[in-house]
């Protein structure tokens, strides 16, 4: 290449852009899921009442599915009281089921023989029949409340030994020192505990049968007399104690 020849910038063929063509944008349909009331939060309306069905945060659980959907909550039976306005304890001694036999099979029924004091001196015993046992304890209940019996106790205590029978059954009680405790067993341990005697030595001398025992310590317990009353029979004054 010679020097004369000048070097000549090489002249670029224009670009033509081809004009860009946009396809027209086509939007899916959108589709919402189907909201489900178990996993939306809950909302002031429905957070109020949420105690009364089964949801989130209900007391029924998950979903509301458990049973009893919108039942509140149980309250607990009133306690029995006396036309005085003492409250009651009551105690089942015993439940007897008595079947008779029919042509279809066996009919069944039950017994129940109830305890009822107020632990301040009154004691009484129901019996009941039906055929279901709620209704047969409400009744001996009822029966019991409707004989309540006053009785005298001494300082927690019976005021002498006493022995008493009924029936087959035969009973002993013994007065015994604070802290010694109800020293006896089944009917008799039900009476004591409902008249409101903490301390007592008790023996059972005949028959099993609860409905005698509690009967005999019945029969026991009302011929107890105090020190005043033994006095009084015998015209005598009770002297103060020095």
């Amino acid at each position: 290449m010679s020097e004369n020849q000048t070097d000549t910038p090489a002249t670029e063929a224009p670009k033509t852009e081809a004009p860009k063509t946009e396809a027209p944008k086509t939007e899916a349909p959108k589709t919402e899921a189907p909201k489900t009331e178990g996993a939306a939060a809950p909302t002031q309306d429905n957070r109020d009442n949420r105690d009364d069905r089964g949801g989130p945060g209900g007391f029924r659980g998950r979903g509301g599915r458990g049973r009893g959907r919108g039942r509140g909550q149980r309250q607990a039976p009133p306690k029995p009281m006396t036309d005085d306005g003492k409250e009651l304890t009551e105690k089942v001694v015993f439940i007897n089921r008595c079947a008779k036999v029919v042509k279809g099979g066996r009919r069944f029924s039950f017994s129940a023989l109830m305890v009822s004091g107020d632990k301040e001196g009154r004691v009484g015993v129901g019996f009941g029949k039906a055929k279901e046992v709620a209704e047969c304890i409400r009744k001996g209940s009822d029966d019991a409340k409707a004989s309540l019996v006053r009785m005298k106790i001494v300082n927690g205590t019976i005021p002498h030994a006493v022995q008493a029978e009924f029936g087959g059954g035969v009973v002993l009680l013994k007065p015994a020192c604070p802290g010694t405790g109800i020293i006896c067993g089944g009917g008799m341990r039900a009476v004591c505990e409902a008249v409101g005697i903490t301390d007592v030595l008790g023996k059972s001398l005949g028959s099993n049968n609860h409905a005698n025992v509690v009967k005999a310590t019945m029969k026991a317990l009302s011929q107890l007399r105090t020190r005043e009353e033994v006095l009084a029979s015998r015209g005598k004054k009770v002297q103060e104690k020095m």
